[in-house]
């Protein structure tokens, strides 16, 4: 994978390929408003039928209920499995190798962009206009984005009838190497012996772990630490989601560019993103318990952790479209899968340590974090690779 690809490059902006990763920023967009529209709005309609007597009942409950709230936090965390993981089965044919990180950091980025609208937006649509126009206003733009979904997006640039015949040269030229024979069978065997496979497993697991804590725990530190009370500030709330997605495009261009100018090889992008990604927010959450005097400080680390945790995406988050682009739509569905699991590990033990003493308790979720972390990059370190595997090449499939 690291060969030199066609050179005639095809054009960027104004190429169909960009649109499809338009198309699928908003359609991720969609989903997460979508999903966190109705944790808003639930309990403005709660509020409507049992509490009538109660002045502005759904401007702050909803936004407080949302963040304070484990299990839902982390459904809408871990929300649109079965879509993130479909679109990889797209990148698989439309991706070149050298824009993989673009393209999948700019449909990425649509779930954390859509957190935060909706953190902003979505009380103030309930006080002002009422809770059903959430569902109303959301919910035509999932519409728009469905028809343009069935409309623009195809399985390959093959059978596409509006790509230009040099953009279609260009994908094709570039995927050349991949095996496009029709699979018979997922080889379960061979992946369970493959490490650099269980390296982006672990890294899934360790980026998942810290996370998940960020995302559920966030009001609960703020309030416990710092003494603030959050339900005043959407806002606020929702900064750490467009660091995010900031950080996801910015990481994917970065990592787009030092591949196109040959200064990196694959290889190694995938490992520096990817350690960046897992290193960073662990100095980021190692250092809290000891600014949490300092209100601006603990905020601005708050917010740092998801941003740069999202350096991953250029790493060992597509790493599976380089090992084994034809089963990457499978191995990101298990992948999502350890990180589902270590954010369940990771909310029940920050539970228990903070319910012991809250101060220590923190120090010790945040130091178990990072040594999480520092064990998933040091694995993908020592076995990540970026070559496509034995068992996932054509001629591995006519053994089966």
């Amino acid at each position: 994978m690291d060969k030199k690809t066609s050179t005639r490059k095809g054009p960027e902006f104004c190429s169909l390929r960009y649109g499809l990763a338009l198309i699928m920023h908003f359609s991720n967009f969609t989903m997460i408003t979508q999903r966190v529209s109705l944790s808003i709005a639930i309990i403005a309609m709660v509020n409507s039928t049992q509490q009538h007597g109660l002045p502005n009942a759904s401007t702050e409950g909803p936004l407080v209920d949302t963040l304070n709230n484990p299990s839902r936090s982390m459904k809408e965390f871990n929300t649109g499995g079965m879509a993130w993981t479909g679109q990889f089965t797209i990148w698989a044919k439309w991706a070149p190798p050298l824009e993989r990180s673009k393209l999948t950091s700019i449909a990425g980025s649509g779930a954390a962009f859509g957190s935060f609208i909706i953190l902003c937006v979505g009380g103030l649509i309930s006080q002002a206009l009422g809770w059903p126009f959430i569902f109303y206003i959301f919910g035509s733009i999932g519409c728009v984005c469905c028809l343009l979904w069935f409309t623009v997006i195809y399985d390959d640039p093959m059978h596409h009838p509006c790509i230009s015949v040099r953009e279609k040269d260009y994908i094709v030229t570039s995927l050349a190497q991949q095996s496009s024979s029709p699979r018979r069978s997922v080889p379960i065997k061979a992946m369970v012996r493959c490490l650099p496979l269980w390296a982006i497993f672990t890294g899934f697991f360790s980026h998942f772990w810290l996370c998940t804590i960020i995302i559920t725990y966030l009001p609960t530190y703020i309030s416990s630490v710092l003494h603030v009370n959050i339900r005043d500030s959407g806002v606020l709330s929702s900064l750490p989601f467009i660091a995010a997605s900031s950080c996801t495009i910015l990481g994917g261009q970065l990592a787009d560019f030092l591949l196109s100018r040959n200064l990196l090889r694959l290889i190694t992008v995938r490992k520096l993103f990817s350690s960046l990604g897992l290193l960073l927010p662990s100095l980021c959450a190692v250092a809290l318990p000891f600014v949490a005097s300092s209100y601006v400080t603990t905020i601005i680390l708050l917010i740092l952790i998801p941003g740069t945790s999202n350096l991953c995406d250029s790493g060992f988050i597509i790493n599976t479209l380089d090992i084994a682009p034809r089963y990457a739509s499978f191995l990101m569905g298990i992948s999502r899968g350890f990180g589902l699991i270590a954010g369940i590990i990771s909310s029940t033990a920050t539970g228990f340590l903070i319910s012991q003493d809250s101060m220590s308790g923190w120090r010790n979720v945040f130091f178990l974090s990072a040594a999480v972390n520092m064990f998933g990059m040091f694995f993908y370190i020592t076995f990540g690779q970026v070559e496509i595997q034995d068992w996932a090449r054509e001629k591995t499939l006519t053994r089966l």
